[in-house]
């Protein structure tokens, strides 16, 4: 039994569409993963700063409200990543099961990195400040 030219280009097609499936759903996972452990990092901040104060070693400073401020920051910054991910990946899983596939480009990794930039930049910025070197 053959299979004519259309046939096979139909089985190419679906091939491809199944591959870059794959590819979403590994996306995703890194999606995730990334904004696991920036909500992770949001949480273990605050219990750090805790532990530091605890053992009186930093007199000038007021640390845990400021590091309540960073940890929050990283969990807001966690949680958009994942809403971005997961939007993102819907929209690839629409353009993937249309019949004519376009290309849209996504902003969604960048909108993370410049947030996690301007928590950066104000954390130390604040603990510049706070420690009295500035």
């Amino acid at each position: 039994m053959s299979h004519s030219t259309n046939d096979l280009a139909v089985d190419r097609t679906e091939m491809a569409k199944y591959r870059s499936r794959a590819a979403a759903d590994r996306t995703l996972m890194a999606w995730i993963r990334t904004c696991l452990s920036l909500i992770g990092f949001g949480f273990g901040i605050p219990t750090i700063v805790r532990t530091i104060e605890n053992t009186h070693q930093s007199h000038n400073l007021n640390p845990v409200r400021f590091s309540v401020i960073v940890g929050l920051s990283f969990i807001g910054t966690g949680m958009l990543g994942m809403v971005l991910g997961l939007r993102e990946h819907h929209q690839l899983l629409q353009q993937i099961q249309s019949d004519r596939y376009t290309y849209k480009t996504s902003h969604s990794a960048e909108i993370v990195g410049v947030a996690l930039l301007v928590i950066g930049l104000v954390s130390f910025i604040g603990v510049v400040i706070k420690s009295g070197n500035f």
